[in-house]
């Protein structure tokens, strides 16, 4: 057998083949046998078209296994690809390559779905790669999900959207899930795909409004956004996750693949008991507000880190007798100027201070220090940078498409559209979001 290498960032669920076998030798061969076979593929032209070129808005219902009668016809496009093979119990079986762009497609006589495979890239730089099939897993999303996100009345949207670390039918990967009801098409791009649009286009929930994608192999730290085709002229936009947990620093704006549920909290007396102490109405309270790039700085002039502030900002708190910490917004934003309140990754903690644990670690320690965490919370408007929330899906999906209530001029930013319930559960989810995730003890909601 061949040795095979893993390496999780290369690709989603690739595993590196050194060389020592001949996949497109052989694949060439069966390309003439097929030629002189006159193969049919069981897929029209203009579907394979609207796959290869990036519109077609149903995905699954060509990409992936499908049975066909006794059959099992097996379809994939893979624009890297020199040559495409599918492993089936352990036999390499070489796909027909039917459209010139990467579409590929096998028929396996007399099988039955589910079917256990894989397919085997052979790319033009001549590497092997094992590939999991994204579309030969299932749906993840509950008719019950829909209804509730339908209704604007899921609590937990960030149990649901965004990025979630999962194994699906026994494959560790990444399920992508982003609100976009009017889109022709979503994809998951990223430094896994070379950011094209074509590779790993998303399935649509009707219902709700929803596009998800399980991604096996796909890891933390991998960067992404959404590549979104709208149904406006022909304007295509690559945005960040709305409920993205961690974003590259500034000036980069890709969303980050990050697992928030890996920190162990130290904090159970500050919950259990600490909290109600501190926050009775029988008790005083002295909150110190401060905006943690402005507070103090490293003799270089950098930012103290999220590390940094535990062993400088803290004691400090301490010393002058506050009962609480008031943190202006550190959700993730683009512009230094607007000290975190023009936001564009509501889910994410900023990372010009560190990682999201590190923030965690923080409100940890003050909770150790009994002291409370209060955060400044900016649900009333949003800046017009392109990869955020403005126009999101090719419609004023968040905003209000009048402008007359939908801009807020002294700011020059836009106001969130309360009147539509995805919106009010967008921004009541990322409020919960907060307490639960972060353990912060209250918020202070900005410009309202």
């Amino acid at each position: 057998m061949c040795e095979m290498e893993y390496n999780l960032r290369q690709a989603p669920r690739l595993q590196r083949i050194r060389k020592g076998t001949d996949l497109l030798e052989r694949v060439c061969r069966e390309d003439v046998i097929m030629e002189d076979m006159e193969y049919t593929p069981t897929v029209s032209p203009e579907e394979v078209t609207a796959v290869t070129h990036g519109y077609h808005g149903d995905p699954f219902s060509i990409l992936g296994p499908h049975q066909l009668g006794d059959d099992v016809v097996i379809r994939a496009f893979l624009p890297q690809a020199a040559a495409t093979a599918v492993n089936v119990d352990g036999q390499e079986i070489p796909m027909q390559k039917i459209d010139e762009a990467g579409f590929y497609e096998i028929i396996l006589p007399q099988r039955r779905l589910p079917l256990d495979y894989q397919l085997v890239i052979a790319t033009r730089s001549g590497e092997r790669l094992l590939h999991e099939d994204p579309y030969a897993f299932p749906p993840v999303l509950s008719d019950y999900d829909e209804y509730l996100m339908a209704e604007g009345k899921h609590q937990r949207i960030y149990d649901k959207l965004g990025a979630h670390l999962m194994e699906l039918n026994g494959r560790a990967g990444t399920l992508f899930a982003v609100w976009a009801p009017n889109a022709l098409r979503v994809s998951v791009i990223g430094d896994f795909n070379e950011w094209d649009g074509r590779r790993h286009p998303m399935r649509f929930h009707h219902d709700s409004g929803v596009w998800e994608l399980f991604i096996p192999g796909l890891g933390e730290g991998a960067l992404y956004k959404y590549e979104i085709k709208t149904r406006y002229k022909e304007y295509t936009v690559a945005k960040a996750d709305p409920v993205a947990f961690a974003a590259e620093l500034r000036p980069n704006t890709a969303s980050v693949v990050w697992n928030i549920d890996k920190y162990e909290w130290q904090d159970a007396a500050w919950q259990e008991q600490g909290r109600a102490d501190r926050n009775a109405l029988n008790r005083p309270m002295a909150i110190y507000e401060l905006h943690l790039g402005s507070w103090r700085r490293k003799d270089n002039n950098e930012y103290l880190s999220y590390t940094d502030l535990i062993e400088e900002l803290i004691p400090y708190v301490q010393k002058m007798g506050f009962t609480h910490i008031e943190l202006m917004p550190i959700a993730e934003h683009p512009f230094d100027g607007s000290w975190g309140y023009q936001v564009t990754g509501f889910f994410a903690p900023t990372s010009r201070f560190g990682a999201p644990e590190q923030f965690m670690a923080f409100v940890d320690a003050c909770h150790q220090a009994n002291i409370g965490v209060i955060l400044d919370w900016v649900p009333a408007h949003f800046p017009t940078d392109q990869h955020g929330l403005s126009f999101f899906d090719g419609t004023h999906l968040y905003e209000h498409a009048d402008p007359r209530l939908g801009t807020q001029p002294d700011w020059g930013t836009l106001v969130f559209n309360y009147g539509r319930n995805e919106v009010r559960q967008f921004l009541i989810g990322n409020a919960l979001f907060w307490l639960d995730k972060y353990h912060i003890d209250g918020l202070r909601v900005d410009a309202v």
